[in-house]
Parts: structure tokens; C-alpha cells; sequence
């Protein structure tokens, strides 16, 4: 094919609502697909709600922050999450956990995946030692600097 005509094609798609076109001249076969690019739009973000307080006769709570929001005492260090998105413990549906409570952690190895505007992203350890703590539920939505794990 020549490049008249292809550059006429890429120009046609260019121009028009399709999304892929695909040409067969003899034995050339050409395939264009338009990537369209959405334009940001505006984001409204809703406070999450927060539980109830459990009751005074239970134990006090093991996670980083109390129910006040004053941080309480952590053994050990934590893993905070780097972005607002989902929480996966695990690469795939089928796939086991990156860690459970209990396993050894390098600093550079994964321990889970948020999933952030269709892209999924691995998160390290960022220390090394033992997974103490699992914050998160498998699917829970995270935000901006929330808890994922202690590590000691």
C-alpha cells in the first residue's frame, strides 16, 4: 500500500467518530485504531463515613490511629498508601497474597496493588522485616496516606 493512501486512511480516522478502521489491499493488510484521550474532568470527593465506636468493653483498637484521630503508639513501621484507589492483596483473582501476617519483607518486594484509574499499581514494603499487621480488607477502597501494614 502506499503512503498516499495510508496517510489518507490515518486522516479519515483522524477526522471521524470511528474508532478502527482495517484495510486489506492484496496481500498488505493495515489496521488503525484511534486512542482517544478523555479530557480530565472535575472530581468531587465525599468524606468517607466513619463506624461507629465500638463499645467500652471491648479492646482498644490496634490500628495506628484511634477513633480521635490522635496516633497511638505502632511497634514497628508503617506502610502508608501512596494514592486513593483499591486495595488487592493479591495480582489476580486466582493468584495467592503477596504476604500474609507473619511472612519476611525486603524493602523492594511487593505487598499489594492499588488500583488507581484502571491501572494497577504495586506497592513495596518500603522496609525490611515481618508483615505484623494487615490494615486493609481485600477490595476496601484506601486514601491518600492510609495504613496498609505494619512491618517489624
Amino acid at each position: 500500500m502506499d503512503l498516499r493512501k495510508l496517510k489518507t486512511l490515518i486522516d479519515l480516522v483522524a477526522d471521524s467518530t470511528i474508532a478502527e478502521l482495517e484495510v486489506t489491499e492484496g496481500d498488505s493488510k493495515v489496521r488503525i485504531v484511534k486512542t482517544v484521550t478523555a479530557a480530565p474532568q472535575a472530581v468531587q470527593y465525599l468524606p468517607m463515613q466513619m463506624a461507629a465506636p465500638l463499645p467500652a468493653t471491648t479492646a482498644a483498637p490496634t490500628s495506628p490511629v484511634a477513633d480521635a484521630g490522635v496516633p497511638i503508639e505502632v511497634a514497628g513501621n508503617v506502610v502508608k498508601s501512596p494514592m486513593v484507589g483499591t486495595f488487592y492483596r493479591a495480582p489476580g483473582p486466582d493468584k495467592s497474597a503477596y504476604v500474609e501476617v507473619g511472612s519476611t519483607v525486603k524493602v523492594a518486594e511487593p505487598v499489594c496493588i492499588i488500583e488507581a484509574m484502571k491501572l494497577l499499581n504495586e506497592i513495596e514494603a518500603g522496609f525490611d522485616g515481618t508483615i505484623r499487621e494487615i490494615l486493609v480488607e481485600n477490595g476496601q477502597p484506601v486514601e491518600f496516606g492510609q495504613p496498609l501494614f505494619i512491618i517489624a
